[in-house]
């Protein structure tokens, strides 16, 4: 594994990219063997990231609590009636013509509420990026449907910011527990208190985790 920079240096660092990435994830190993292992055995994790576009945030409207497959099925159905994704072709369709395209009336309602705040004025995806993570989410969680995990992916992804655990997300959080060898019942505080310990690059551990659960998936039990 590379060296990593000092830790002064480290704690200055709120954003990831593809020069820091990996570093990042060696500098966590380090400090976590089981986060160790998942390198050793599994290699480093993908940079996932999205742009930060209206597309972006109707993507991860449509993902909440379904598949990613589902989510995006739906996504490619808007993308094939619209070509492209904008907030002014959305408020243009039809609540009929949104079922056709898989999304369903609560998601229909997120889209056309985050699209009408977009045309408005009220919220502007450049500034978002200049702000810092709770201003991001004060703004975002204003609108109806967006919650902490949406605002959690979007801070990850598209922001690429350092420091966001998805308490929210399950994959995740079992991720977690299986790694760590937790209770299945374990709290949300347990969880969180064992997130804490991988400040101020919980972004990172938490693809880290992904990684971890999409290469290790768990064994079914026998019948």
């Amino acid at each position: 594994m590379k060296k990593t920079t000092n830790s002064v240096v480290l704690k200055e660092i709120e954003t990831f990219h593809l020069e820091n990435f990996q570093e990042l994830c060696n500098h966590l190993a380090s400090q976590d063997q089981d986060l160790k292992l998942i390198l050793e055995n599994h290699g480093y994790p993908p940079m996932w990231t999205r742009e930060n576009t209206f597309e972006t945030l109707v993507h991860i409207i449509l993902e909440q609590q379904v598949s990613l497959a589902s989510a995006l099925a739906a996504l490619n159905k808007l993308k094939e009636k619209l070509t492209e994704i904008t907030p002014e072709k959305i408020l243009r369709l039809s609540d009929e013509e949104m079922r056709e395209c898989y999304v369903s009336r609560q998601k229909n309602i997120y889209i056309k509420s985050l699209a009408n705040a977009i045309v408005n004025g009220e919220i502007d995806l450049e500034k978002l990026s200049k702000m810092s993570n709770d201003e991001v989410r004060k703004e975002l969680v204003s609108l109806k449907g967006i919650g902490n995990w949406t605002v959690d992916v979007y801070l990850m992804f598209t922001l690429q910011r350092t420091d966001i655990f998805p308490i929210g997300d399950l994959a995740a959080v079992n991720a977690l527990k299986r790694l760590k060898q937790l209770p299945p019942k374990s709290t949300k505080e347990e969880i969180l208190e064992i997130s804490e310990k991988w400040k101020p690059f919980r972004s990172i551990a938490s693809m880290m985790l992904w990684h971890y659960y999409l290469s290790a998936p768990k064994k079914p039990k026998n019948p």
